[in-house]
């Protein structure tokens, strides 16, 4: 990269409500989000917002797409990886005592014997889609993970809807219960191999980082709960939620976790995430 790139971008970065934005952007990544969602996540006004968009853009580290009447902004990982290299191998000289942690992260996730990974699914409220995701993993994953979910505000109990589309389909319910997020962030709990956010809403929320840098994703789906109309026609959408998260966990569950390196293991989580797994 060159340094008046470099430059444009640390300055671009340098204001602290558009550092906001793009860490949210790279939270999302590679998947692109509505202006209307960023404003509603981190509280700003719709023309300020447009501002450091337009400015993140400007500087190459954000990109927006069209979609009919909708634009979503995403990271431009190019220039971000860019970025990375510029402040590493130019600034940083390539010293080994800077680069170590980098290249650590590329490198397979150790395995010893036959180990069962940990996955934290997140949403809101943790009374529906990661309470779907929770016993999906549980029943799908051949024994080689542990499933939580936890909710950033979670109810006191479980949905009606979601209980009976998991009974319906066979899976044990008396276990499961909403849980707050912060019960899997306290010193003695288990250390997260996965961390999936499974609507907007969750990926969105400032949280602390995840100790062992977990692999995360975003699988976000639309909120079940917020569904109208008829009580076959709500009950036809949690059945809908379950679908497309039971492909996708399905999908997750074939992967050969032990024998990809970290960057290959993203991938394939990103790839569910964006894929059309959600098409009947």
């Amino acid at each position: 990269m060159e340094k008046i790139r470099a430059a444009s971008a640390f300055a671009t970065l340098g204001h602290p409500d558009r550092l906001a934005v793009f860490r949210l952007l790279m939270r999302f990544a590679p998947r692109g989000v509505r202006p209307t969602e960023i404003a509603e996540a981190l509280a700003l006004k719709p023309n300020t917002l447009s501002h450091h968009l337009s400015d993140l853009t400007s500087a190459g580290l954000a990109q927006v797409e069209r979609d009919g009447r909708s634009l979503f902004y995403s990271a431009n990982l190019d220039t971000t990886e860019d970025l990375l290299a510029y402040l590493a191998l130019d600034i940083g000289r390539a010293r080994p005592e800077l680069l170590s942690p980098l290249a650590s992260l590329a490198k397979e996730i150790p395995v010893t014997g036959e180990k069962t990974w940990n996955v934290l699914f997140i949403c809101s409220g943790n009374s529906a889609r990661s309470i779907f995701a929770e016993a999906l993993l549980r029943d799908l994953g051949k024994g080689k993970f542990r499933a939580f979910s936890a909710g950033v505000r979670p109810g006191t109990a479980l949905n009606p809807f979601a209980l009976e589309v998991l009974e319906r389909n066979r899976h044990e319910v008396a276990g499961l219960r909403s849980k707050h997020l912060s019960a899997f962030q306290a010193t003695d709990a288990p250390v997260m191999d996965f961390v999936f956010t499974v609507c907007d809403t969750a990926a969105a929320e400032e949280c602390p980082p995840w100790p062992g840098q977990p692999i995360t994703g975003h699988w976000g789906l639309p909120d079940p709960v917020k569904a109208t109309g008829t009580e076959a026609e709500r009950a036809l959408v949690f059945a809908q939620t379950y679908g497309a998260l039971r492909r996708r966990i399905a999908a997750f569950a074939e992967l050969p976790v032990a024998s990809l390196d970290r960057l290959s293991l993203q991938c394939r989580v990103d790839a569910i995430g964006t894929s059309a797994l959600d098409e009947d």
